[in-house]
């Protein structure tokens, strides 16, 4: 059977045209699938009895709710979904960690003092609609307890002992988070497109549990439809686990029943995706899309971003940058630049400056973002006042500056720090 949800205009107008279905069907589908957002084929009642039943049998709409929330002191929402059949996404990608140029070795699975050994857990919130037996996200029964422990398992090397949250392999991970962050009359969702990462970025959580496999387009989508914010939705941001630019047919897919009449009809300007800079992805995205971009920048210098972001050997930021500057970027469209602050690394005027020279020109806005430290990286976190001299000395050069809000950093839902990490429950 084939899923319908995530399925463009023109995709379910050849799905009717193959089973006889009259043209106007496929506007009809697609109207209860986005701007209605039902869940069931019975449910769209203006389609002939016949043409419901035969999409009964062949099709299904892949929408499911997720399986945990956190919330956090600040309001922000963590949402954890379980992908279906995410153990054999690697099926597809047989090499994709043997061979990658971004495969750091000392295996990240191991990690001592786990980041993710959080006392006083954050799943547990008083008075929440979330931590409650009957709760409409449930806690998952764990696969992995034994008689002595309910989190690791035997001679494994991904076990963490003192960990609440052990590191997934890639036989068992099988999650994606996205993070809702409610501000005042805004409601922005940072939604994932992988499992993991290929990038490697020494700084980002997500990057240390490697690659997992690609989300198709309605495991992209389930993300924004499925949680109880919804309406509330102003903003989509492909900000979460994964490179959206290494998934770029399902990104565009999904974005495209974002915006599109057929479809929910936003503006594209709702909708910011996120990349680390592949210059061919990139270069279709700006062409085949009016969504905004945000490039993952935290370092002007090329040898000094080597260190922390391996994708800069294969796609050099000046080239990035060379790239964007091809574009018009004096309209609505924006183009930012995403800046994570570390202690020592990037954080001083002669990084300013630098970054100064590189931007010079270019009508954009640079994010300064406060990283999130951990017992397990060799970064810090830069001070406020050297953030707010970097932002004072980027303004007074002509580059518009600001510094993030950090949201949710309680619940492991800022910047960086999404793992798709199922909790377990001690109630086994």
């Amino acid at each position: 059977m084939m899923n319908i949800f995530g399925m463009t205009f023109e995709q379910l107008g050849q799905l009717c045209a193959d089973e006889g279905m009259p043209k106007f069907a496929a506007k009809q589908i697609c109207d209860w699938l986005y701007a209605k957002h039902v869940d069931s084929i019975d449910a769209m009642t203006n389609l002939s009895l016949k043409a419901r039943a035969r999409l009964n049998e062949i099709a299904f709409i892949g929408r499911h709710a997720p399986v945990d929330c956190q919330i956090s002191t600040d309001g922000t929402k963590k949402y954890l979904f379980r992908i279906e059949n995410g153990e054999r996404r690697m099926e597809n990608y047989p090499d994709a960690e043997a061979n990658s140029q971004f495969s750091t070795p000392n295996s990240q699975f191991s990690i001592p003092n786990s980041q993710f050994s959080i006392p006083n857990s954050q799943f547990s919130t008083p008075n929440s609609q979330f931590s409650t037996p009957n709760s409409q996200f449930p806690t998952l029964n764990s696969q992995f307890s034994t008689p002595n422990s309910q989190f690791s398992t035997p001679n494994s090397q991904f076990s963490t002992p003192n960990s609440q949250f052990p590191i997934l392999n890639s036989q068992l991970n099988k999650y994606v988070e996205a993070v809702f962050i409610p501000d005042g009359d805004r409601g922005t969702l940072c939604v994932s497109c992988q499992i993991g990462c290929k990038m490697g970025c020494r700084f980002c959580v997500t990057g240390q549990q490697g690659f997992h496999g690609s989300l198709d387009t309605s495991e992209i989508l389930n993300q924004i439809f499925s949680i109880p914010e919804f309406d509330r939705l102003t903003n989509i941001v492909y900000m979460g686990m994964g490179e959206p630019m290494d998934n770029l047919d399902n990104v565009l897919r999904s974005t495209q029943v974002l915006t599109a009449p057929w479809g929910l009809g936003w503006s594209p300007h709702r909708i910011t995706v996120s990349t680390v800079g592949i210059i061919p992805g990139l270069r279709r995205f700006l062409d085949e899309s009016q969504c905004h971009v945000a490039v993952s920048l935290h370092n002007p210098f090329a040898a000094e971003r080597l260190n922390i972001m391996p994708m800069q050997k294969a796609y050099p930021i000046a080239n990035v940058v060379a790239l964007l500057r091809q574009y018009d970027w004096s309209g609505q469209r924006r183009i930012s630049f995403e800046y994570t602050m570390f202690k020592g690394l990037n954080d001083d005027t002669h990084h300013a400056a630098e970054l100064v020279r590189l931007l010079k020109g270019l009508y954009c806005r640079v994010n300064l973002i406060r990283f999130h430290s951990s017992p397990d990286t060799p970064f810090k976190t830069a001070s406020s006042q050297a953030m707010e001299r970097f932002k004072d000395y980027l303004n007074s050069h002509g580059i518009t500056c600001t510094i993030r809000a950090s949201r949710g950093e309680d619940i492991m839902a800022a910047c960086g720090l999404l793992a798709g990490q199922a909790k377990h429950s001690s109630k086994q």
